[in-house]
């Protein structure tokens, strides 16, 4: 007695497409865009809930992880300039007073409250100045002088203000600036005086050609993303003196954002003309030795990814990008 078996063979084509459909779905989810043989992170595809807030190019994002909010700023005609969104992706406010060109955005909380600074690189009547704002976008401070481009510290002047960095104790870092006269990394005191300045235009040891990103990390270092060096710049964040540099990470595009990850295990590294996301493993105290990259993201072509932030209290990455005009958020496996 024999059976005769039936073969059709478009099941078995509908089988295996269906598994390649499924990998795909798995491979997005766990394996894109985080290359390498560990993985560290997965886009949260649902953040945020109604995207299409964003009417603008959206050049920064700040997280303020004490209460949950993420704050964009983005640029654009008849758009406003900020937008709150919550940690979970849903859009709250958004407000534009005395913002002209957003840069940079930082969220600084103390016991007292919370405020949100910017730098604003516009030419009109209130660019180039460094502003701190109420979370509902009431104007509280502003450094420099408001539609005047300049040098002086006496009084505080800024040229394209690229970002700014508040440490709890209210003393200021900004990094001045994006593309205008000044090259330079200043510290300012709790009521805005000049503590220590470093900087020119040039490419040697603690000269800069765009210093484009600022941030901290726990061993009282200062990091600068020095864009058009094509290296990140550290220094001592007491007296402001060069501590080393990396450049072997970024011969094919320079740093544009740098921030630590929750644990300063890593530091995050845009890289906009290459639509990539640098994960470098941090140094301890000590010597900054050489970067090393263990991980990266590869963007889709013309995202472009400016500045990124880091939520302190869950480890998610917030990245804003000016080609595909959005925020995207990744979080930690």
């Amino acid at each position: 007695l024999s059976t005769v078996v039936s073969f059709d063979p478009t099941i078995m084509e509908f089988d295996y497409y269906i598994f390649i459909l499924y990998f795909q779905v798995l491979k997005a989810e766990y394996f894109s865009p985080w290359r390498g043989e560990q993985q560290m992170y997965k886009l949260d595809i649902g953040w945020p809930k109604t995207p299409e807030h964003f009417t603008g190019q959206t050049f920064c994002v700040a997280v303020d992880s004490l209460h949950g909010l993420v704050y964009v700023g983005q640029r654009g005609d008849n758009v406003p300039k900020v937008l709150v969104f919550s940690e979970e992706g849903y859009f709250l406010h958004a407000w534009n007073d005395t913002v002209e060109m957003p840069h940079g955005i930082f969220v600084w909380n103390t016991a007292t409250g919370s405020s949100v600074w910017i730098t604003d690189v516009g030419t009109g009547k209130y660019g180039h100045t460094v502003k701190q704002y109420s979370p509902l976008g009431k104007l509280m401070q502003v450094l420099g002088t408001p539609g005047n481009a300049g040098s002086s510290l006496i009084p505080l002047q800024f040229d394209q203000p690229a970002e700014i960095f508040v440490e709890e104790t209210g003393e200021i870092y900004v990094v001045d600036g994006d593309g205008g006269m000044n090259n330079r990394l200043l510290k300012l005191s709790d009521d805005y005086k000049e503590i220590w300045l470093t900087g020119t235009n040039g490419s040697g040891i603690g000269q800069f050609k765009i210093p484009h990103s600022v941030t901290l990390d726990a061993f009282g270092r200062v990091w600068v993303a020095d864009r058009d060096n094509k290296r990140i710049q550290v220094f001592d964040k007491v007296t402001g003196e060069w501590l080393g540099s990396w450049s072997g990470c970024f011969s094919e595009d320079g740093p544009y954002s740098v921030r630590f990850t929750a644990d300063y295990k890593y530091l995050i590294v845009a890289q906009l003309n290459i639509n990539r996301l640098a994960i470098l493993a941090a140094p301890p105290v000590g010597s900054i030795g050489d970067c090393v990259m263990v991980h990266s993201v590869q963007l889709a072509d013309e995202t472009k990814p400016h500045l990124v932030d880091v939520d302190m209290r869950s480890g998610a990455v917030y990245v804003a990008e000016i080609g595909a005009q959005q925020v995207q958020k990744y979080v930690p496996l």
